[in-house]
């Protein structure tokens, strides 16, 4: 049984869910049928003008209300089946009916009943801009609670979804009405991500302080919708660091430095310390931090987190502390079988060390049975209904919804002493995310997006690239192909060494309706992404290139537009006569460790005439992250401009090249920051959006 919309007045003053206009407000209505749309601040009006009934009539539900209410009052008020009643989106595919009112509207959809076409109009002032309400969920008015900690251990194997499941607690903490900040403790003794290959780490996530963390802080950032520091990101390297700068000044007082005290005690300071840090650019403390420690239980370099974490929990009250363990349910043999005995023995790991688990949420192919779930509880030491499923499922946007519907955000809230919001979640706070992960699985005509890099064997490099092109795909509501290609495979050279390899590549690439040449280091595969971007500029591919992909660009321009044939980078090229990419002054040429230009930094536009300010909405200054030790050699850009290629955004100082834009050109825009750092799933990067909006138009001629 669906929920009931909320009973709101309609604009006669009548009560309930739809109202008849009187006829002196009826409008003729036209041949084609129409749908007009009006957004209140607290409620959505929907009329509905056909033949099929007598005048036109007005139905009103709260943002929140799942559309399907609607398709089933308007097919009994017209006389057909609430199936018959599609709505559907300008790339042609069908949402669906679970997705709430504030996201469903949108420029370009029409709703189709019983076969017949509505026109789907705006009445309000955004025309018809999507417009996310604000949440009506809310803590009852209380004094503010201790600080609450939430940890995430995982045992078994890595890459269970640690992640994942920490950001989506997060998810669900900020729907119930919560602050939440995140920490990520890493074990490895490295200081931070920054000088670690994408090969052996993934990709190293960029923050506005200029912080090298590991990637599991961009899941955070996008799916809780914060904003860290390089303080939430813990490893070994800096609590040591810490600890010997502490031992050189004598704070210690000649004490012997152990890992049993003064380690551990200083990994409890810097986890309060950073938890009471806001977030979400609101005063004062959050009231949950969610804090993730990397790797397996058993690892050596992380017995020194446990203990501090086993001692943290008598400090801060074992009442104010919540663990949850992610481990393996692995199903075993053609019956499927499920294996607990993994999951035991890691419990007995964690519980050895002084760690007892509130929550296990064990990973599987398919949804756990209830009699593993009951097993799991007798040998683990966990009441049956603290044990959660968490299955493979469509889209990651499920994640946080499957543990809600298990009951996780109620039950997590009763062991940390919160009170619970005064509605459920699922009707207020979590619709839009309930929408987004029904949009994502309604998409079905395809864009197909080339990813050239030199990292293709491993996605996590490009995570963040990723999810920016998933990002942009939902906002122009097609279905992303992501086609991977070595860059190294595109290069000339490499035709001698393998010919079928090097046909096949381009083959891919000139079947794709858009191009993406993402940041990287070292020469490797560099000519290959130089021939890249002239086939994309000659041949009218959409075409976006970041960082690395932005400075090989601007050397194929000069090389091919201005008959510089020897230009190159100074990185990779000290020798070349024209230097088109050249080191930054201030750049450290001896230490590689957070040397670089890093951060959030300030880009100002030219003229707000140019496509990447119409992208940013009329903005002719933003911020962006980067990273980089290379910039455009500021003596060759009046000729690149007098050519073609113009630079429109610049840093404040006006020395510093930023974005350039190529003339006569659908979409041929590079920038030097990063801005798939910056993407989230209901905001995407305005460069990507252009990016997925000139392939979408290519791919639909």
């Amino acid at each position: 049984m669906p929920p009931q919309p909320t009973p709101i007045k309609g604009p006669d003053g009548s009560s309930g869910a739809a109202a008849v206009l009187s006829p002196s407000k009826a409008k003729a209505r036209d041949a084609q049928p129409e749908l007009l749309v009006t957004r209140h601040d607290d409620h959505v009006e929907l009329c509905v003008c056909t033949r099929a009934l007598e005048k036109p009539r007005v139905y009103a539900y709260t943002p929140s209300d799942a559309i399907s209410v609607f398709c089933e009052q308007l097919a009994a008020d017209v006389g057909c089946t609430a199936e018959s009643i599609e709505l559907v989106s300008f790339s042609g595919a069908t949402m669906s009916k679970l997705m709430s009112h504030s996201f469903a509207w949108k420029p370009g959809r029409s709703l189709v009943v019983a076969g017949e076409l509505f026109r789907v109009s705006f009445a309000d002032a955004h025309e018809g801009a999507p417009r996310l309400w604000k949440s009506s969920t809310s803590l009852p008015k209380e004094k503010a609670p201790s600080m609450k900690y939430v940890v995430v251990t995982g045992g078994v194997v890595s890459g269970l979804g640690k992640g994942v499941t920490a950001s989506s607690l997060g998810v669900l903490l900020k729907a119930a009405g919560y602050r939440v900040t995140s920490i990520k403790i890493d074990p490895y003794l490295n200081v931070d991500a920054g000088t670690m290959s994408p090969f052996e780490h993934g990709e190293v996530f960029t923050l506005d302080d200029g912080g090298e963390v590991d990637l599991d802080l961009g899941n955070y950032e996008r799916f809780i919708g914060i904003t860290l520091t390089r303080d939430n990101n813990i490893t070994t390297g800096k609590i040591y660091q810490t600890c010997l700068e502490r031992e050189r000044k004598g704070d210690y007082l000649g004490k012997t430095v152990q890992v049993v005290p003064h380690v551990t005690d200083a990994i409890m300071e810097w986890v309060e310390r950073v938890a009471h840090v806001p977030a979400d650019g609101l005063e004062g403390p959050p009231h949950v931090c969610v804090i993730e420690l990397g790797g397996t239980v058993g690892d050596i370099e992380s017995m020194p987190f446990i203990e501090a974490l086993r001692q943290f929990q008598f400090r801060v009250g074992r009442e104010n502390m919540c663990f949850m363990h992610v481990s393996l349910v692995p199903v075993i043999g053609v019956v499927g079988e499920e294996k607990t005995k993994p999951t035991q023995h890691s419990v007995q790991q964690l519980r050895a060390v002084g760690l007892t688990p509130d929550f296990l949420v064990c990973r599987s192919g398919q949804p756990l049975a209830s009699s593993t779930k009951h097993k799991l509880a007798l040998f683990c030491h966990v009441p049956p209904e603290h044990c959660l499923g968490v299955h493979d499922v469509s889209n990651i946007y499920r994640v946080p919804l499957l543990l809600n519907h298990q009951g996780v955000t109620e039950r997590l809230l009763d062991r940390l002493n919160l009170a619970l919001p005064k509605e459920r979640i699922e009707v207020s706070a979590l619709s839009d995310w309930i929408s987004l992960a029904e949009l994502v699985d309604s998409l079905s005509v395809e864009v197909k997006i080339a990813v050239v890099g030199k990292y293709t064997d491993l996605s996590d490099a490009y995570l963040s690239v990723t999810k920016a092109l998933s990002h942009a795909s939902f906002a122009v509501e097609r279905k992303l192909v992501i086609k991977w290609i070595d860059s190294t495979k595109l290069d000339v050279e490499y035709k001698a060494i393998d010919h079928a390899g090097h046909d096949e590549a381009w083959e891919t690439l000139r079947s794709v309706d858009g191009i993406m040449v993402p940041g990287g280091f070292g020469i490797r595969a560099v000519e290959g992404k130089i021939a890249v971007a002239k086939f994309a500029r000659e041949n009218k591919i959409p075409f976006l290139g970041v960082c690395l992909g932005f400075q090989v660009a601007v050397i194929e321009y000069a090389r091919s537009v201005l008959g510089y044939t020897t230009a190159h980078s100074a990185e990779f090229d000290e020798d070349t006569a024209h230097k088109l990419i050249v080191f930054m002054p201030e750049i450290s040429r001896t230490h590689m460790g957070g040397t670089m230009r890093l951060g959030s930094r300030r880009t100002v536009l030219k003229t707000p005439q140019c496509m990447t300010a119409r992208l940013y909405n009329g903005a002719t200054a933003f911020d962006e992250r980067h990273r980089h030790r290379y910039e455009v050699n500021i003596d060759y850009v009046k000729e690149l401009e007098a050519a073609g290629m113009e630079f429109v955004g610049r840093d404040t100082t006006g020395e510093r090249m930023e974005v350039f834009e190529l003339r006569d050109h659908p979409y041929y825009v590079g920038c030097q920051f990063h801005p798939e750092f910056k993407s989230r799933p209901t905001k995407a990067s305005p460069l990507f959006f252009g990016l997925l909006e000139a392939a979408a138009k290519r791919s639909a001629k």
